[in-house]
């Protein structure tokens, strides 16, 4: 029988330990002959990042892990960071940031192969025949300067040997070698532009030492963002661009690229991280791929001939890292009621079989909230999208006359979308009587290019008019307490919850993780892959420097009168440690309740099973103390800096 009990103290199966003791996360999976790749980070391993293989029928093996980490740092945010050759793997080591090779034979499994040369490597595209490596290298060995990046070649069979295939452009990601090893194509842009602003399809013949013959453009047009070049069994060359947009499926026919199975519908996604794949081939003429809209995700083949998108029936709504061959296709897939996991997909039967899953949690059902797609009213006229969970728990029932407090989330990007997965941290709120709505506001991808541009010179605008506005649609409609609402990001969802908090009144606790506080301070500071981000989002930098400056969360920090808790990675290159202290000292100095956790040994994103669980502790006690509440668990203490509620 269900008992009666405040929002917030109800009791959970889902603590902050069991987050991290049977979870991890699978990143860049390949399907390789009859051998499944892929990479697992494993929080409990303090954070270090393992090299996997599963033969078909056998059991997964680690490849690379122990001292070793699988992981890139170029861009800050990686992918992609391994090639599978014949008999061995070229991997980027975290730590060292050097080459290394996995053998499956002799005396000596993994040796260097480059030595420390200040140079990362991702994105490896390889031609197991010959032993050549295609590869995205970021150079930092100059001092004081921005590091350099090209497209080279290494040749495995010759120790050291590295050749540049491509230089002069700012970025270079997605090589890709047509299936006879004879061409080679990549995407290239300029600052300031990221690569889901524009960017530009290159290609290029390649000689008999796999060296580049004569560099061609491909397609460059005005504001078209493309996506995942890749080359059909017969050697022709599509891609995913939004021209009309959305991002869809291109072929570069003679005259003009061609879109193959036109749609309102998103084809693509953001480049935030090397390797990502939406598509694959199964044969010259049918294509594996994933689509979606407001609704979610869905998986489909694609027949050349005909046109026909022929919907596969699978038990998830997201599908991401696809890779394919005749007989199979394999993919990291998830729903509201499934973790992220790695699935296999049997062409011809249409059976499914997950191979390994994030999450191996034993939760009863019953806890887990189920999220419902609201499409609400913001300002202009327009609407904007979020992802509703109520409260669920079987055991208790929230007393009569109570609304639940609501807990905003905010993505990061902003340039980003969150989906409807099952996500143990939302349901960790969910089941202790929170209210949850994770939103996609304007500029969020999956929903066409013109909403995506919503946030084009309006960062700090669009996004807290839509975060705001998603908390009053629910008050709204009796789903949350009005006097009782949070809000929490990280990143640029952490400068959201910021901006919300200084330039707005509707909200009573907010939660920044890693948040950007000064806009001048991150223009001039972080790294390079996004440090002409703001020019879009923003303005021109320093020409606009005053944009920067009334915009920032730091400026209006007198308007901040409720409390607010800062957590902070010490090794942070996106952004800065300096970001929250700044506004920790601001608030501090006007008597605003505070807290401030630094994490040593975290970068952008916590990664430490002691830190997710200690973050997420310290969020529990803060929003208590604040809400009026008690906790069912014991809690750590949390330092705050009372101060005074006044302004």
């Amino acid at each position: 029988m269900s008992k009666t009990a405040p929002c917030g103290s109800w009791q959970s199966p889902i603590t902050a330990e069991l987050l991290t003791s049977k979870s991890i996360s699978i990143y860049d999976p390949k399907l390789v002959d009859d051998d499944v790749y892929w990479v697992e980070m494993r929080p409990g391993n303090e954070g270090h990042y393992a090299l996997v293989r599963q033969t078909f029928g056998q059991r997964p093996r680690d490849l690379v892990s122990g001292q070793y980490s699988v992981r890139t740092k170029v861009h800050e945010y990686g992918g992609n960071p391994y090639g599978v050759l014949d008999g061995k793997v070229l991997f980027s080591n975290f730590a060292d940031d050097c080459l290394y090779t996995w053998r499956s034979s002799g005396r000596r499994r993994i040796e260097q192969f480059l030595p420390p040369n200040q140079c990362r490597y991702a994105d490896f595209a390889v031609n197991r025949s010959t032993g050549r490596v295609y590869a995205v290298r970021e150079d930092h060995s100059v001092p004081n300067q921005e590091c350099s990046n090209t497209l080279v070649m290494v040749d495995t069979e010759a120790r050291g040997s590295v050749v540049v295939m491509a230089q002069g452009h700012d970025f270079y990601s997605s090589p890709v070698l047509s299936r006879d090893g004879t061409k080679l194509a990549w995407l290239a842009w300029n600052h300031p532009d990221m690569p889901w602003d524009e960017t530009e399809l290159w290609m290029t013949d390649l000689d008999e030492f796999g060296e580049a013959v004569q560099p061609e453009l491909v397609w460059a047009e005005s504001g078209v963002s493309i996506f995942q070049p890749a080359w059909s069994p017969d050697n022709e060359l599509f891609c995913v661009a939004d021209p009309d947009g959305w991002w869809n499926l291109y072929r570069m026919d003679a005259e003009a690229p061609t879109n193959v199975c036109p749609m309102e519908a998103e084809f693509g996604a953001p480049q935030w991280v090397f390797g990502l794949s939406k598509y694959a081939f199964i044969d010259r003429t049918h294509i594996l791929c994933t689509w979606s809209g407001a609704s979610g995700g869905n998986l489909g083949i694609l027949d050349l001939d005909t046109g026909e998108l022929d919907p596969v029936d699978t038990p998830y709504s997201s599908f991401s890292s696809l890779s394919a061959n005749e007989r199979h296709g394999l993919f990291l897939a998830a729903s509201p009621t499934h973790f992220p996991t790695l699935v296999l997909l049997d062409l011809v039967s249409r059976e499914v079989r997950e191979l390994r899953t994030a999450n191996e949690v034993d939760v009863d059902a019953a806890f887990y909230s189920m999220p419902q797609a609201i499409e609400f009213e913001t300002e202009g006229g327009q609407t904007a999208h979020a992802w509703y969970y109520p409260p669920a728990n079987p055991e208790y029932e929230v007393p009569q006359g109570e609304l639940p407090p609501l807990r905003v989330k905010s993505h990061g990007g902003p340039t980003s979308q969150t989906g409807n997965n099952l996500d143990l941290q939302i349901q960790y709120w969910t089941s202790r009587g929170f209210a949850v709505v994770d939103v996609n506001y304007g500029g969020s991808t999956g929903y066409g290019t013109a909403f995506r541009r919503r946030l084009n010179g309006a960062w700090g605008l669009v996004d807290v008019q839509d975060c705001g506005n998603a908390a009053t649609y629910l008050v709204e409609q009796g789903l949350a307490d009005g006097q009782r609402l949070s809000i929490s990001g990280g990143s640029a969802g952490g400068f959201t919850t910021l901006a919300c908090l200084a330039f707005t009144d509707r909200f009573h606790v907010g939660i920044s993780y890693f948040g950007v506080s000064d806009l001048g301070a991150l223009a001039r500071e972080t790294h390079k892959f996004e440090s002409r981000y703001l020019d879009s989002l923003v303005g021109r930098y320093p020409e606009e420097a005053h944009i920067y400056e009334e915009r920032s969360p730091l400026t209006g920090a007198e308007g901040i009168t409720c409390p607010v808790l800062f957590l902070q990675g010490d090794e942070d290159k996106i952004v800065l440690p300096n970001q929250a202290e700044m506004m920790v000292d601001a608030l501090r100095a006007r008597g605003v309740p505070v807290a401030y956790l630094l994490f040593a040994g975290e970068q952008h994103g916590f990664r430490k099973a002691e830190n997710i669980v200690r973050s997420l502790q310290a969020e529990t006690s803060f929003l208590a103390q604040f809400f009026g509440y008690e906790p069912a668990e014991k809690l750590p203490d949390l330092d705050i800096n009372m101060g005074s509620r006044g302004g």
